[in-house]
């Protein structure tokens, strides 16, 4: 039972119980309202001087209000499990997405904010940033560009670029295909997982039926003995969306048309204008200068894995099948296999040690010491209670959906934060990875009071079956807890407006603080406070253990240190190829967007590229090594990141861990669980969400410019 203090939030949760109908008609009552709301301004202003307050706050005001309800409207189509439901809702995010555009090109609006920023108002930092990104945005919207066709077409472009990230993201959601294996050809596959897969009927009698989703997908490249079955299942993945190839090809060539349009060399320089890097050469730079670093650690680990590949046929007296290759279908088993045998690490043992749930209470107990918060969580009757309707399940969308309300501690001064949900495991129609997604933002109202966020978690964690809780491998631990950090930023921002609330900062920022994160999942003490031996939660799982490991003694209830040391020492192995995976992402997300001209791009062969530098880069055997084209895969068709916000910004996941590192090792790394330097994060970088310059925030919590020190040190690099 919560302290009394904590049992009743000051405002209530949203309500989920959206119909096909009045999805439609809130979004269009919404775009009515906004319209409305700057057709007013314009009429109103014609004989007043234009100003911040009559011009700017009642758009801030309006936009602040509608993002309680757009936001609920486009979460439906990744979350729910009626057709209809997603369906609607990703018709909402299209109609909210034209208008936003037809927003962002009027030019009778665009005059009034012109003439207030040429006015020089004197405004609080964040009311000037705002002025100041509103009027950049109109300009980036074609307002630069003289009204006629030019200016049509590039209204035009962006219409249909909507578009295609919409169709393409529900194509994603929605992809349900899967394999039919034997379970001979599933060999090596553990139980567990095995336990949970479809059985065939009729001419798939006596076979089980693989998804391609990360439950079902990842312990099978992980595990699977037979070679045929890894290169099926890594082959068909890439394949698995093939309608959205033609969507992605169309995006960049539209892409690079409009920022030609608008005076640009690319889209990349378009992008990266206002991002923290400023130019494409500096991201070109850092990539390039990163793969050179990285190259010579990858081969030297390529060697070693080969090696152990044709050991491990050997020994299984397969040596006839080594063709001398060591192909991208073979990695993740043998980067386990060498953990297994050179490190002692099996990780099936470290998830025994991370049941989901208990590993969810242990992380949220980290924010409570760290930052200072206190997490209650809301279930059965007390969701009735909260609920505006009196109907618990109206507050949740799914039946699986954790919530929590979250509050400051005494300390911090016991006022309400928002709320937390948590929504885990994989489901018919659902987003298929792992992401943090805002509900509603936070933001000051106009009567000078707080409107609180709520933020969610959508995960794909394997279910819990009859005799095992769901289970975490340590990189599904390290997963949670850096989607978790998102949650948490999106939390705690503490923004005048909702345009820059929480994770709302730039693009090649916004992963910093959630990959800093990451390092607590490598430190000893909080993996062991972390940790419990899933046969110490009940009797009945402690039978099932039993029945599993006959004769074993009782496992202890914390992971042994030795497990612990294990773990840690494998930190960096094949760390070189993982960051070598990661720069193929980041340049061939740069090779697409600064073609060096338009009819380069269109001609441009985007199968071919994306699968060639993946081998130039990560020098990994595909289908190309023995003599098949570089047109085997479709990966692009699956890189939902580049259709969804991080199109010439996918770098930002390795260049912001410059700024992670740093973060971490200046302030962290003596003593992770400080309460003081934690708090002291909290309000100088979370709190500030993109409400000032992501650089001023990083100064002033480092009390100097960021350094690439620690990144390069990190990875065993020589600056």
């Amino acid at each position: 039972m919560a302290p009394q203090a904590f049992r009743t939030p000051p405002q209530s949760p949203p309500l989920f119980t959206g119909t096909p109908e009045s999805i439609l008609a809130d979004t269009k009552r919404l775009i009515d309202t906004s319209r409305n709301v700057k057709d007013s301004i314009v009429s109103r202003v014609k004989s007043v001087q234009p100003s911040f307050e009559n011009v700017m706050l009642p758009v801030a005001i309006d936009e602040n209000k509608a993002g309680l309800e757009t936001r609920i409207l486009g979460f439906y189509q990744a979350v729910s499990t009626n057709q209809e439901l997603r369906d609607a809702s990703t018709e909402s995010d299209k109609l909210l997405d034209d208008f936003s555009i037809e927003s962002s090109m009027r030019e009778d609006v665009f005059n009034l904010v012109d003439a207030i920023l040429k006015k020089r108002e004197v405004l609080d930092p964040e009311s000037q940033r705002l002025l100041e990104k509103e009027h950049k945005n109109y300009v980036r919207n074609g307002l630069s560009l003289p009204a006629g066709p030019k200016r049509d077409r590039f209204k035009e472009i962006k219409k249909r670029l909507s578009q295609l990230g919409i169709i393409f993201q529900k194509n994603l959601n929605e992809e349900s295909g899967g394999l039919w294996f034997t379970p001979e050809e599933l060999d090596g596959v553990p139980k567990d997982v095995l336990s949970t897969l479809k059985r065939g009927e009729g001419e798939n009698s006596g076979k089980l039926r693989l998804t391609f989703k990360y439950p079902d997908q990842i312990p099978t490249l992980n595990y699977a003995t037979n070679l045929a079955t890894r290169k099926k299942v890594y082959i068909d993945n890439e394949n698995k969306v093939l309608p959205n190839v033609p969507l992605f090809r169309e995006a960049v060539i539209l892409r690079d048309e409009a920022a030609r349009l608008l005076g640009y060399p690319n889209h990349a320089a378009f992008q990266i204008e206002d991002k923290m890097a400023k130019t494409s050469k500096t991201v070109d730079d850092f990539l390039g200068d990163l793969r050179h670093r990285l190259t010579k650690g990858g081969v030297e680990e390529k060697k070693k894995l080969k090696a152990l590949k044709e050991q491990d046929l050997k020994d299984h007296g397969e040596e006839g099948s080594f063709d001398g290759r060591y192909y991208i279908w073979d990695h993740r088993f043998y980067n386990r296999l060498m953990m297994e045998k050179d490190y002692s690490l099996d990780s099936q043992i470290i998830a025994e040690y991370f049941p989901l749930q208990t590993t969810i209470r242990g992380m949220l107990k980290i924010f409570e010491e760290l930052m200072g918060l206190v997490f209650v969580e809301v279930a059965g009757s007390d969701r009735s209670s909260l609920s505006p309707t009196g109907q618990g399940d109206d507050i949740v969308w799914h039946e699986d959906v954790q919530m929590f309300s979250v509050w400051d501690d005494e300390e911090e001064g016991s006022g309400f934060v928002g709320y937390l949900y948590l929504d885990l495991h994989p489901r018919e129609g659902k987003y298929g990875h792992a992401a943090n997604f805002n509900i509603q933002p936070g933001y000051i109202q106009e009567n000078g009071t707080r409107r609180y966020p709520a933020t969610a978690l959508v995960c794909n964690f394997s279910k819990p079956t009859a005799k095992k809780p769901s289970l975490l491998k340590h990189d599904e631990v390290v997963t949670l807890f850096h989607e978790l950090g998102h949650g948490i930023h999106d939390l705690v921002s503490r923004t005048i407006y909702s345009r820059f609330h929480g994770t709302r900062t730039v693009q090649d920022f916004v992963e910093a603080p959630s990959q800093m994160l990451e390092n607590w999942c490598w430190t000893p003490s909080q993996l062991k406070s972390l940790s419990q031996h899933y046969s110490s939660i009940s009797p009945d799982y402690l039978s099932a253990w039993q029945e599993q490991a006959p004769g074993n003694p009782t496992p202890p209830d914390k992971i042994p240190d030795e497990l612990i040391s294990n773990l840690i020492k494998t930190k960096h192995v094949n760390d070189a190829l993982s960051n070598l995976r990661q720069l193929h992402y980041g340049t061939f997300d740069m090779a697409v967007h600064e073609p060096k001209s338009h009819e380069y791009i269109e001609k441009l062969d985007i199968t071919a590229l994306y699968n060639r530098l993946r081998y130039e880069i990560t020098t990994l055997d595909g289908p190309e090594s023995w003599g098949e084209n570089f047109d085997w895969g479709h990966g692009q068709g699956t890189f939902g990141h580049l259709m969804g916000g991080y199109d010439a910004g996918y770098y930002g996941y390795l260049s912001s861990q410059v700024y992670s590192t740093d973060m971490f090792y200046t302030v962290f790394v003596k003593d992770p669980m400080n309460p003081t330097e934690g708090r002291r994060y909290r309000h100088t970088v979370l709190e500030k969400g993109g409400s000032q310059d992501e650089m001023k925030s990083l100064e002033d919590f480092l009390g100097r410019k960021p350094s690439s020190d620690a990144f390069y040190r990190e990875l065993g690099l020589s600056k």
